[in-house]
């Protein structure tokens, strides 16, 4: 194949992250982990970071192949009904809260492909009217710095993506899944029951959630990294 004529890069919409401070800018700053760009790059997908602004998602979204929802801080709990707001809770930011909450909400509706991570699990859980628990026990009780086993359910997207029914996990969260959102099903849990993954049975497109951060490791682990392949292969579909 010529080099003109082989196929562009499906377009993966990235929401950015506010940073009040990034090495070498002088100012704030929007970004994304490089793992998780490079992820993306290595299943054939172009990742392009887009502004959290409260302007029409549907219009913004139209020119994109697929959707990566990634990590970040708390969802503001106000957004899933919480009377109050635990000590825990942290670098909220209601714009970005606003934007992912849009764009989880047009991506299921429109079906374009679309793949969560860890907060994008719960800003998905949260748009379909779910809830979370806001703290899950602090240093015995929380998933930060861990690498643990988490179980796959049979027949889902996301032992399609992985290939695997037992995955090993490397995950940053102090907050899980509550009460699940409409429609939506649980794929993977953790050995404390914690909700792991989650899709959505009957919906347009492709899409699937995981509460783990499966950038930490793709580079190394073909398990990790077929969940960026599976999003990249529905975007190009």
């Amino acid at each position: 194949m010529s080099r003109t004529s082989r196929p562009a890069r499906p377009l993966i919409a990235i929401p950015a992250r506010f940073s009040a401070t990034t090495s070498a800018l002088r100012y704030a700053a929007e970004v994304n982990a490089r793992a998780l760009i490079e992820a993306v790059w290595r299943a054939g997908g172009e990742p392009a970071g887009i502004h959290p602004a409260a302007t029409d998602v549907t219009e913004r979204l139209a020119r994109f192949d697929g959707v990566l929802l990634p990590g970040g801080g708390d969802l503001a709990p106000h957004r899933y009904g919480a009377p109050g707001v635990h000590d825990s809770v942290y670098d909220v930011d209601e714009v970005q809260d606003a934007f992912d909450l849009e764009v989880a909400r047009h991506a299921v509706r429109s079906g374009l492909p679309l793949l969560a991570v860890c907060r994008g699990l719960q800003v998905v859980n949260v748009a379909l009217g779910g809830t979370l628990e806001q703290d899950m026990g602090g240093p015995d009780g929380e998933h930060r710095h861990v690498v643990h086993p988490v179980a796959v359910q049979r027949g889902t997207l996301l032992e399609r993506a992985t290939r695997a029914q037992k995955v090993e996990a490397s995950c940053y969260h102090h907050q899980r899944v509550d009460r699940l959102g409409t429609g939506l099903a649980i794929t993977a849990r953790a050995a404390d029951h914690t909700v792991e993954g989650l899709e959505l049975p009957g919906a347009q497109g492709w899409f699937t959630a995981v509460q783990w951060h499966p950038e930490d490791t793709a580079h190394e682990d073909p398990t990790q990294q077929g969940l960026f392949d599976a999003l990249v292969r529905a975007a190009r579909a």
